[in-house]
């Protein structure tokens, strides 16, 4: 024995979830809060207030074409995304899912959350059967980008008004993987 703190181990977790505890919909509110104020991905610009927060995940759960992902630091949860399947009567564009509204709280960033994360809804998107995943991002999100494109996801266009941050006009990245073995789009 050294007298030597052992190193604290992180507990990394995404799981997707069809209903909240008050503490875990506390944390994920805050963890939203922290990332828009940083600008990151949620497509708010400003916090909306906690009551607009825990409105708008309830409202998630309960929506049949969208699955919760929440993204735990050590139990504690620090960001989500969502699988957004397409609406029933959208046959043509029956064989694709998106991923949106993806983010980890700037506090929790640089552990590999945003990478499990991805993997975890792609992973829901192929085992429900989806040939392929889409998303888009602000062109501003460089973190987002290069996560992404060493994903494998495929950039595709630049819309040049994508959104309005700050006063300022940013474009959007559009993107997509192919997601089955074997599956192409072409």
């Amino acid at each position: 024995m050294t007298g030597e703190a052992e190193p604290a181990t992180e507990t990394l977790a995404v799981e997707r979830v069809s209903e909240m505890t008050d503490d875990q919909l506390a944390a994920l509110c805050e963890a939203t809060d922290a990332a828009i104020i940083e600008g990151g991905g949620f497509g708010w610009v400003t916090p909306p207030g906690r009551q607009a927060l825990e409105r708008y995940f309830r409202g998630v759960l309960l929506v049949p074409e969208r699955q919760l992902f929440v993204a735990s630091l050590n139990g504690v949860a620090v960001g989500s995304a969502q699988l957004v399947r397409p609406p029933r009567n959208n046959e043509a564009q029956a064989f694709a899912a998106s991923l949106m509204h993806s983010f980890i709280a700037p506090y929790a960033r640089g552990h590999g959350l945003a990478r499990l994360l991805t993997r975890r809804v792609e992973d829901a998107a192929r085992a429900l059967g989806y040939h392929v995943l889409n998303l888009d991002v602000r062109e501003t999100q460089d973190a987002a980008i290069r996560l992404y494109e060493s994903m494998g996801y495929i950039r595709w266009g630049i819309h040049p008004a994508y959104a309005r941050v700050g006063g300022r006009t940013v474009r959007g990245i559009f993107y997509h993987k192919v997601l089955q073995p074997g599956g192409r789009i072409a």
